[in-house]
């Protein structure tokens, strides 16, 4: 080979070696074809044009990658909410979001009873407006892709006007909706979403406070009869193995009924 075609034949390597490195940059910032396809055909399937509106919420993820792999089997859109400074947070939130699901944060805060407080890392009455924000960045910056947050615990938290108003304006400022998961009566969450001008929605059932299969079978009826009858419902459940089971055999009969399953933004004004 003369000196002309060995520089050439150099030359084409390393343009093909650039190419190659292009290719597996890009593929970092832009998911391959079959994932922003599903997410397309996911997001298309939560926007019903009419008809009474379901949203599935399942909390306490990140934990554990069977339990996020068995509810990504769900043939419906549904809500993950991930639970931050754990071993699978990242994880979890972006196979969910890969699948074409939505993510969502769910932020500990304080229990009334300091007794069952499980997280070593929540929001809790007291804090300074500064502290509030510099947990919720760093819970965020666990949970990639969430759009919006709901409380994990919380009856004390979600109780007390100051915290809550500190925690809202975070909110809005990163253009994040609130589900309130009423785990307390007293809760004064939504209110202060709305006052600080954050698009905010309620649970009106759990799933499976027992956790049996009947149990979240009777429990998503009520969810699908709140639904007919307001124009809209959330349901949170857990990633337990009966509640899976129960969405997989329950929710195509509560479509063919004529209940729409969207996603937890969709239902949040």
């Amino acid at each position: 080979m003369n000196h002309s075609n060995h520089a050439a034949t150099t030359l084409l390597i390393a343009l093909a070696a650039l190419a190659a490195l292009a290719v597996a940059g890009c593929s970092k910032l832009f998911p391959p074809r079959r994932e922003a396809r599903q997410r397309g055909e996911r997001e298309r399937a939560a926007r019903p044009s009419r008809g009474p509106r379901l949203a599935i919420i399942i909390d306490d993820m990140g934990n554990d990658r069977g339990q996020t792999r068995a509810v990504l089997q769900l043939p419906f859109p549904l809500t993950a909410s991930v639970l931050p400074h754990r071993e699978y947070s990242a994880q979890t939130a972006d196979q969910v979001w890969r699948r074409g699901d939505q993510v969502m944060l769910h932020l500990p805060m304080q229990p009334i009873d300091d007794g069952a407080r499980s997280e070593k890392i929540e929001l809790r009455v007291g804090m300074p407006a500064r502290q509030v924000r510099s947990l919720l960045a760093g819970m965020l910056a666990d949970v990639p892709h969430a759009v919006g947050v709901n409380n994990h615990e919380g009856s004390r938290a979600t109780a007390d006007p100051k915290l809550m108003s500190e925690l809202m304006p975070e909110l809005r400022k990163r253009g994040l909706f609130f589900v309130d998961s009423r785990t307390t009566a007293s809760t004064v969450a939504y209110e202060a979403a709305e006052r600080a001008g954050v698009r905010a929605a309620s649970r009106k059932v759990f799933l499976d406070d027992v956790a049996t299969r009947e149990a979240v079978v009777a429990q998503l009826d009520l969810a699908a009869r709140d639904a007919e009858r307001d124009g809209s419902a959330i349901a949170i459940g857990h990633p337990h193995p009966e509640t899976i089971a129960a969405l997989a055999e329950a929710v195509p009969k509560l479509e063919r009924r004529g209940i729409h399953f969207v996603f937890a933004s969709q239902l949040a004004r």
